[in-house]
């Protein structure tokens, strides 16, 4: 099995003094790809190029102390692809893509860590923008090559995505507009949401954030906000998914699939 695990880390160094080294160790990741660094190069060096024994490739913000995400893998990659071409978001760093290519195959993984609005109009717009830019890449992209993408997309699809969803839907991460761009993506570029394939039932065992206002983690006011969306082909190859609860490094929750293919 090859064993792909998401995680947003709300910091790396947060989320490492909370355990994630050991338990990185302990999963048996083949690749992990991680979102919310919250780190610079500096910060990196020396502790967290390498994980568990996996090689780190890193887009982080040019502002510090914000977003950044990384992919690490154990098998070296034939290429390495840094931001997808929207100046906007690519001076934040959300998008990193690790590239397996064969004369057989062509393969990438990516980690992305897609914009919150929930801080304000200001930020929701800027979420609509990136949707609007991104689009057209994944659209071309999966024209030339299959992909698995994971990271926090930071949307709820449905209804059985959130705890509380009639509240929830004049709120950034449950609005119309984000919820149709994520169908749309589905439908329109072909991707398939490896979670929802795998357990089309789950609820609450679903949910991968919870508020940390409150008692949400205490009662399971949860949101499923991570993901991984596959073109049809590798998803296929999915056989287990797990949101992994047991311990906590982040106000996210690691996810977990093991797919019966090898890079």
């Amino acid at each position: 099995m090859f064993r792909l695990v998401s995680l947003n880390l709300n910091g790396i160094r947060s989320a490492a003094n909370k355990g994630l080294l050991p338990w990185a160790d302990a999963i048996g990741a083949d690749c992990m790809g991680v979102q919310e660094i919250k780190a610079q190069a500096t910060d990196l060096e020396g502790r967290f190029e390498n994980l568990a024994g996996m090689r780190g490739h890193f887009h982080l913000a040019q502002k510090k102390g914000y977003s950044g995400v990384g992919l690490y893998s154990r098998k070296p990659p034939s290429d390495v692809r840094i931001g997808f071409g929207a100046r906007e978001f690519d001076d934040e760093g959300r998008y990193v893509e690790l590239r397996f290519d064969t004369p057989q195959r062509k393969l990438s993984l990516i980690s992305c860590y897609f914009p919150s609005g929930s801080s304000g109009e200001e930020r929701q717009q800027a979420k609509y923008r990136f949707l609007d830019a991104f689009f057209p890449h994944l659209l071309a992209l999966k024209a030339e090559r299959e992909f698995i993408l994971i990271g926090d997309v930071n949307i709820a699809h449905h209804p059985i995505d959130l705890k509380n969803w009639r509240s929830n839907q004049k709120n950034s991460g449950f609005l119309p507009e984000e919820r149709a761009w994520l169908t749309r993506s589905l439908d329109e570029i072909g991707l398939v949401d490896v979670h929802r394939t795998l357990r089309p039932h789950d609820t609450g065992e679903a949910y991968t954030w919870w508020s940390n206002r409150g008692q949400a983690w205490a009662n399971n006011v949860g949101w499923r906000l991570d993901y991984h969306l596959a073109t049809p082909a590798l998803a296929a190859h999915a056989k287990n998914v797990e949101v992994f609860k047991a311990q906590r490094f982040s106000d996210h929750a690691p996810l977990i699939v093991d797919y019966d293919f090898t890079l």
